[in-house]
């Protein structure tokens, strides 16, 4: 079992299977920005599995791919079969714009995927294309329909409140999930990269109260996923509203995971650069056991917490670098 210094057991990797996205969405990757890296750097799916496989033998359970755009690395669907037919992996989820969802919806639940996050800021078209830079909002929809179809349940979807953007579009994103069985899920944005750092700080505690009354929301102990959200549900459980809020009330002392980015950094923490590159390791043809070693020496670097508002200019890589 993987257990860091703080006694935090690591059951949870993020996988970024690309940094590139298809998007531009304000809070994530500036536009005109073009520093992505080279595909001979990135982990191949041999790699990917066996990294995946190393972590299932310490006890992580629950693997997320995610990206930049997951949907936009080729053959995914194949890299999804390999990876469910893993010994140990009991959860293998995906989270993704949903622009290329109604091409890729069926393959992936064909090939295992058991789970879906899709992002999605706002259900008016100019606003979604203001947040993102495309005029996406009907290709989401599509693949959203094209996702329950495949037969996905429980689908979340993940929205980030931006001050003076979107803020007032969210009783109506509450209403749309209730009437589609989605799961909404409202996240703070955190400031990585010039992006998200010169966003304004949405307290999501606020929110919170200003519509927990009106929806007769109550707050659950249901656990949706292995992720740091809090949730509320109504009385029936016919919807769930959850919060991540690693500014407002951060959850560093339950932290975990870690994340696996496309070059290969194991990075211990968002708001920290503390990381171990696997790559030079599965390059030069490890065994197991000293990827597992490896591994084990980077969870030794997992710092206690992150200090997004302490130091909020700390971290200058964009999100889509280390993985959603």
């Amino acid at each position: 079992m993987l257990i860091d210094r703080f006694g935090r057991k690591i059951d949870y990797l993020r996988i970024s299977l690309i940094d590139k996205c298809d998007l531009r969405c304000s809070y994530c990757i500036p536009k005109g920005f073009k520093e992505f890296e080279r595909p001979a750097n990135w982990l191949s799916f041999d790699e990917i599995v066996r990294v995946v496989a190393a972590f299932a033998r310490m006890g992580t359970r629950r693997f997320r791919l995610t990206g930049g755009e997951p949907l936009l690395r080729k053959d995914l669907p194949e890299l999804v079969a390999r990876l469910s037919a893993l010994e140990g992996v009991q959860d293998l989820s995906m989270s993704t714009n949903g622009t290329q969802l109604k091409k890729y919806a069926q393959p992936l639940r064909d090939a295992g995927l058991h789970r879906l996050n899709v992002s999605l800021d706002s259900l008016r078209r100019e606003c979604v294309e203001e947040i993102s830079g495309s005029d996406s909002l009907s290709k989401v929809m599509a693949g959203l329909d094209a996702a329950r179809q495949a037969g996905f349940t429980r689908i979340k979807i993940n929205m980030v409140p931006l001050a003076g953007i979107n803020i007032s579009d969210i009783e109506d994103m509450i209403q749309y999930c209730i009437q589609n069985q989605f799961v909404l899920r409202l996240i703070e944005v955190m400031p990585m990269g010039v992006t998200g750092q010169k966003q304004v700080p949405v307290d999501l505690q606020d929110i919170i109260e200003q519509v927990k009354d009106k929806f007769g929301l109550q707050e659950s102990n249901k656990v949706w996923g292995g992720g740091p959200a809090r949730y509320w549900e109504t009385p029936n459980s016919d919807f769930t509203l959850g919060f991540i809020t690693p500014k407002s009330q951060h959850f560093c002392e339950t932290c975990n995971r870690v994340r696996l980015a496309v070059d290969g950094h194991l990075y211990l923490c968002l708001g920290q650069e503390d990381k171990l590159n696997l790559l030079p390791y599965l390059r030069d043809n490890c065994t197991d056991v000293e990827l597992e070693q490896a591994i084990r020496e980077a969870i030794e670097l997992k710092p206690e917490r992150h200090e997004f508002n302490t130091q909020p200019e700390k971290i200058i890589r964009i999100m889509s670098m280390t993985g959603g």
